[in-house]
């Protein structure tokens, strides 16, 4: 499988419209990235995030609430798909997250991938009413919600008896245009659960880390395959990748001190946030994760709501390079 490319369109939660006023110019300038992506043939794919308060400090700023930006980004583009990075399943009834999201696929005429994870970001949590339950409990019900999923989008009627969520004959109709549903990409690298869920029933897993800790989680859901009698090539297997690039002769601080200053980061902690570099210098990161199994990278440019130029640069300079 060749190696495919996604990005992630700006709708606040990393402070990225922090510098537009005007909450419908930066709906604007979110949409714009997701729109020049679409005229970039190197882009398979727009990604948003699933959150309410931002990172990584907490501001009383924008944050485009991430189903209804998937619907609307899908109606703003015509060629990309649009997903989420991921949809958090304890923040939405799994089976109406169900329904919504056979609503989107068609309305997006099939263009919907479908990302979903269990969560982590107890102050949001919490401020929403939702708590914060226990490691072990989020666990089992992010694999209740998965099972129910599934049951919504291929059964006449779905009834499901769990520990944590309860549905009787419930009907979801239309159930989508992808079968036998949406693409379905399975976030974190949860050896016992998570992994198993994506040999189960996903269409794609999005693990993060380094090449060594790809290549063993990437280990553990073969394993998972060969149990299951999944084929494991079948599986897109996605990471994500923050990008700053610099020029050969930059100063590394002068040229990205509009990117730090919004996070308060200094050079050192940027890097450990980012790939920072040159486009040669990108590209050789994202293939040592590609050599131990990524085929699909989903990139983040910071100040992307600002200036597309990185959208471009990526596409030009460094999609080329990763084999």
């Amino acid at each position: 499988m060749a190696v495919q490319f996604g990005t992630f369109a700006p709708q606040g939660w990393r402070l990225d419209l922090i510098e537009i006023a005007d909450p419908v110019e930066k709906y604007e300038a979110m949409t714009a990235v997701a729109q020049a992506a679409d005229a970039i043939p190197a882009y398979d794919s727009v990604w948003v995030y699933d959150h309410f308060h931002t990172v990584p400090r907490i501001e009383h700023e924008a944050v485009f609430e991430a189903w209804t930006i998937t619907a609307a980004l899908a109606r703003d583009t015509k060629r990309v798909k649009v997903g989420q990075m991921v949809t958090c399943l304890g923040y939405r009834n799994p089976a109406l997250a169900a329904k919504i999201a056979s609503t989107v696929d068609v309305l997006s005429h099939g263009r919907l991938y479908y990302g979903i994870g269990a969560g982590w970001y107890e102050h949001e949590w919490k401020a929403y009413g939702y708590g914060f339950p226990e490691t072990r409990d989020r666990m089992r019900a992010f694999r209740e919600a998965t099972q129910i999923l599934v049951k919504m989008w291929t059964e006449p009627e779905a009834s499901f008896e769990g520990e944590y969520y309860q549905i009787h004959g419930a009907i979801n109709e239309p159930k989508g245009v992808q079968k036998p549903y949406p693409s379905l990409w399975i976030g974190g690298g949860g050896e016992q659960i998570t992994l198993k869920l994506v040999a189960q029933y996903g269409n794609a897993c999005n693990v993060g880390g380094s090449p060594d800790q790809l290549s063993h989680k990437f280990d553990v859901l073969r394993e998972h395959c060969a149990k299951l009698g999944r084929s494991y090539d079948e599986i897109i297997r996605s990471t994500n990748v923050n990008i700053v690039f610099v020029k050969p002769d930059d100063d590394i601080a002068a040229a990205t001190e509009k990117v730090r200053a919004t996070y308060g980061w200094s050079v050192e902690q940027m890097r450990q946030q980012a790939i920072v570099g040159t486009p040669q210098q990108v590209a050789e990161e994202i293939q040592a994760k590609v050599d131990v199994g990524v085929n699909y990278v989903i990139t983040y440019f910071p100040r992307v709501a600002y200036d597309h130029a990185p959208l471009h640069t990526f596409a030009e300079e460094v999609a080329p390079l990763i084999k």
